[in-house]
């Protein structure tokens, strides 16, 4: 009897073990796809993250650079001869035109030594008269009629060369302009070189800053650049009139000059200037955040919000702003792409979205 009780123990014994490996192949002991979402809820927790929703724009190739604002005429005014100032004829920070008399030095001397001369000539005048009408006559020879004709021409000569020093004692403005401090008072004695004020012509002004010599080719007579000055909170337009004809071999760049009219003298010479150069514009054009590429060897890629998880994505990019980057492509507009906990994530990680934003151009 106990052996024909443990014979048929081992019987359900081994029949208890054939349905549950049965019931396994078939599926019978499988949880429900609920429990199978709470597992999963249970294992994984949800990454929180931030997103922004792609559009198309458009979208501009800048390059930022910085300028320097130059007068479109500034001269020193200085003296070519020596001598003591007479007189000063302007006021420091005025408005002055082309040939106004600004000052004058002693030219006593000169004064003298051109009533001589117009004395001398006078006289080489009347004599020239008669040795021709005895020349006329031939009562003198061509030679002697030539020495005195060369005397009168000296005396002539000497004239106007007396004429020319006397002008170099007249200090003359050179274009319109404004006329700064002066450095010199009436009674100095001033050299040639030596500073007496500066002028200056403030409308319009130039522009001057630098191209990288990669985008050189870009570069247009008449193209617009924009440009910002400390004084004023706007942008501000100039046109672009001349390139050096050369790179810069220390920068390798080049250097540009634009023209500002300058109409109410807002702008200062000398001023500090950023300058933003368009190279060009992109109608269509979709960018993400600069925060939300990954560098990676031989590209880039991103992740994308899809169906509740995160989708790793290859991209191709193109133009580079201060903040945003160029998608070529990999992306499309209306996909959504992870912003914030990109370094957490992995494809097909379970996101949550905290906060959506829309990015556009």
């Amino acid at each position: 009897m106990p052996k024909l009780l443990k014979r048929v123990l081992s019987i359900l014994l081994i029949l208890a073990l054939l349905v549950i490996i049965a019931g396994r192949k078939a599926g019978w002991f499988d949880r429900t796809p609920k429990d199978n979402a709470a597992a999963a809820e249970q294992g994984q927790e949800l990454l929180p993250v931030n997103g922004v929703v792609l559009m198309t724009g458009g979208l501009s190739d800048i390059i930022v650079s910085t300028g320097t604002i130059l007068a479109d005429e500034q001269v020193d005014l200085s003296p070519e001869v020596s001598g003591r100032i007479t007189a000063i004829k302007f006021e420091e920070g005025v408005y002055v035109r082309k040939g106004d008399l600004l000052a004058t030095i002693n030219d006593s001397e000169l004064q003298a030594q051109l009533q001589k001369n117009a004395y001398s000539l006078k006289l080489g005048v009347e004599r020239e008269t008669r040795q021709r009408m005895l020349l006329a006559r031939e009562a003198i020879s061509q030679e002697v009629y030539d020495r005195v004709l060369a005397e009168l021409n000296t005396v002539q000569a000497e004239a106007e060369l007396i004429k020319a020093q006397i002008k170099k004692t007249k200090i003359i403005a050179p274009f319109d302009g404004v006329i700064g401090l002066r450095q010199v008072s009436e009674g100095a004695y001033v050299t040639p070189g030596q500073r007496i004020a500066t002028l200056t012509k403030t409308s319009p002004v130039k522009l001057e800053f630098s191209v990288p010599e990669r985008f050189t080719g870009s570069v247009r007579k008449g193209m617009k650049v924009n440009f910002f000055v400390e004084s004023i909170d706007k942008p501000l337009e100039a046109a672009v009139y001349a390139t050096e004809p050369r790179i810069d071999p220390v920068t390798r760049s080049l250097s540009v000059r634009a023209m500002y009219p300058n109409r109410n003298n807002e702008i200062n010479p000398g001023t500090y200037a950023r300058v933003e150069f368009k190279l060009n514009h992109l109608a269509e054009a979709i960018t993400v955040p600069a925060q939300a590429i990954i560098p990676e060897l031989g590209g880039f890629r991103v992740f994308v919000y899809r169906n509740g998880k995160a989708e790793s994505r290859s991209i191709n990019v193109g133009i580079r702003t201060q903040d945003a980057v160029q998608v070529t492509d990999g992306l499309k507009a209306g996909d959504t792409v992870i912003t914030t906990g990109i370094l957490q994530a992995r494809n097909g990680m379970p996101l949550r979205i905290v906060k959506l934003d829309t990015i556009s151009q």
